[in-house]
């Protein structure tokens, strides 16, 4: 490590166009650090979405007078001290005006509630069940009936109210059989069991087309979670082929 110091402040000294690079980027690496602290400990962690606007507008404007010493680096400097009195401004809206605050930074989405998935939610995310199980299980709850309500804040992470004795439910890992209307031919494929099984099932429910149900999920002992587009949804238990498990 001494070594490659050494051989690196002695290019410093040989080239003054390096060394000047260098200056510029001790400073602008300063000013960066200040302000950072500055905006606080939020800045840093979950960020709102004007957060991580002007996180992105930052490294793009030091990286600018760093790299081309023929901008002034008073420029790079007062434009990223700019950024900082706008996002200073734009915190105060958010915390003294509500309506300004939900155009800003958005609301939290409550993706499941005690009716099920709410399609309309899911949508306005761009998520698809797919989505919201791997949400899910990064949460620790495996199965759409382990929680009463599910929600992404405003931030993007996710939140879960879990069921009472939700861990007596989590038994096999369910596979999502129908998303949005679509069979997934590889998951009917891992439960060993032909299609026509689970056309069966939802003609039991009353189901004439499988394009009207948004999720349909099935675990190895036989629990089904059931939804229609627009309806509430229904679990149930079905009896498996003998020999299916998984």
């Amino acid at each position: 490590m001494g070594l490659l110091f050494c051989i690196f402040f002695s290019s410093l000294a040989k080239d003054k166009r390096m060394a000047l690079i260098f200056i510029r980027t001790v400073i602008i690496y300063v000013t960066l650090l200040l302000i950072m602290r500055l905006m606080g400990k939020r800045q840093i962690g979950e960020m709102q979405p004007f957060e991580f606007v002007i996180t992105l507008l930052i490294a793009e404007l030091a990286c600018i007078p760093m790299a081309d010493i023929s901008i002034p680096l008073l420029y790079g400097i007062v434009a990223i001290v700019s950024i900082y009195l706008l996002h200073q401004i734009v915190c105060l809206i958010d915390l003294y005006c509500k309506p300004l605050k939900y155009l800003i930074s958005g609301k939290p989405s409550v993706v499941i509630n005690r009716n099920g998935i709410d399609e309309y939610q899911l949508k306005k995310n761009s998520l698809d069940v797919s989505d919201l199980m791997e949400s899910l299980r990064t949460a620790g709850y495996f199965s759409l009936s382990s929680v009463e309500y599910a929600l992404y804040e405003a931030s993007g992470s996710f939140s879960a109210l879990p069921k009472a004795g939700y861990e007596e439910e989590q038994t096999s890992v369910p596979l999502v059989i129908i998303d949005g209307g679509e069979y997934d031919e590889k998951n009917i494929k891992l439960t060993g069991m032909p299609l026509s099984f689970f056309e069966n099932v939802l003609k039991k429910q009353g189901i004439k087309k499988h394009k009207k149900v948004l999720v349909l999920t099935l675990d190895g002992t036989g629990k089904i979670y059931l939804q229609e587009y627009g309806k509430k949804r229904v679990i149930f238990n079905v009896q498996l082929p003998e020999g299916v498990a998984w």
